[in-house]
C-alpha cells in the first residue's frame, strides 16, 4: 500500500497527517512530498520514511500512489499562495488512487457538507478513512 503525503508552506498539514498515521497505523511506510524543503523537512521529522520535494516527485508518487493525502489545494493549481503548479494539480487529480483532502478554507475551495472544524478533528477523520479504505482494498 503506497501511501503519500503532500504539503507545502511550513509542512504543518503533512507533519501532523503523518504523525497521526504512524501512531494509529504504522505497518504502512508513507512517502512524504513537500512542495518546498522546508515541508519535507518537517514532514520527515514526523516520522514519514521517505520525504522528497518538487514537481516531478509529485509526478511520480502519484502515478502509482494508492492513497493520496493533503489539503485540498493540492488539486488546484496555483495554490498554496503557488506552490501547487498546474502539473502538479493534474498529476494529483488524475491519478487513479483514493485521495483524501482536507477541505481546508485557505483555498478558497468550499465543500459544501462539510463540518467546519479544527486540523485535528480533520486529521482523526482522515486516519479512519485511511484505515477503512486500506481495510476494504485488503478484503478483495
Amino acid at each position: 500500500m503506497k501511501i503519500v503525503v503532500i504539503d507545502g508552506q511550513g509542512g504543518s498539514i503533512g507533519k501532523a497527517v503523518v504523525e497521526q498515521l504512524k501512531k494509529n497505523l504504522p505497518e504502512y511506510p508513507l512517502t512524504a512530498i513537500g512542495t518546498n524543503s522546508i515541508a519535507a523537512s518537517n514532514m520527515l521529522k514526523a516520522g514519514a520514511d521517505h520525504a522528497v520535494t518538487g514537481e516531478n516527485p509529485v509526478v511520480v508518487a502519484c502515478a502509482d500512489a494508492d492513497i493520496i493525502i493533503g489539503p485540498i489545494g493540492i488539486i488546484q493549481a496555483n495554490a498554496l499562495l503557488g506552490e501547487i503548479t498546474p502539473t502538479m494539480a493534474l498529476a494529483v487529480s488524475e491519478s487513479h488512487a483514493k485521495k483524501i483532502l482536507i477541505p481546508m478554507s485557505q483555498c478558497k475551495i468550499s465543500v459544501v457538507g462539510t463540518q467546519s472544524m479544527g486540523l485535528s478533528e480533520y486529521i482523526k477523520l482522515l486516519v479512519e478513512e485511511v484505515r477503512g479504505y486500506i481495510q476494504s482494498q485488503t478484503k478483495q
